[in-house]
């Protein structure tokens, strides 16, 4: 693809899923196509203040790879935005930040937000759900992915 960078929001699962078995070989290889400059990344503050309670070694990834981000805001507009996936019951009040983070994107015009959280986020019931509310809400729909998704398919021959 040329032209313009995707812009990819990564939420904390992400961020840990480097360090994690079940995760770690398709986390590393994205991060691998951020560093070659495939991707441009945002993180929010949301996820910055959940890298605190992370072990120092998820806590430090971004900078010890040295992986360049954009800081985002969860803004009253995007927390307005959560609330009302949650009022739809497009997921449960205990699921607050996850849709925090959904709305974040969406408010900022995000390419795809990144998650190995298949509950609540990558989850095309949530995923038709969270973006019936962006469109209703007059938000462009939000592509919601596994880093599995996003890595090596580019560099496969064609069949």
């Amino acid at each position: 693809m040329e032209g313009k960078k995707l812009i990819l929001y990564l939420d904390t699962s992400v961020i840990g899923g480097y360090y994690d078995n079940e995760f770690l070989q398709d986390t590393q290889r994205l991060f691998q196509a951020i560093k070659n400059n495939e991707y441009e990344v945002a993180i929010s503050d949301l996820t910055l203040k959940e890298l605190v309670k992370a072990p120092s070694r998820v806590k430090t990834l971004l900078h010890d790879l040295s992986i360049n981000f954009r800081e985002i805001v969860a803004s009253p507009e995007c927390i307005e935005l959560a609330n009302e996936y949650l009022n739809e019951k497009v997921v449960g009040q205990a699921s607050l930040e996850d849709c925090v983070h959904i709305a974040t994107a969406t408010v900022h015009k995000i390419d795809i937000l990144v998650s190995w959280n298949f509950k609540h986020i990558v989850n095309i019931r949530r995923i038709r759900g969270y973006n019936a509310i962006n469109i209703k809400n007059g938000y462009a729909s939000l592509e919601i992915r596994s880093p599995k998704d996003l890595i090596g398919y580019e560099n496969k021959e064609e069949i």
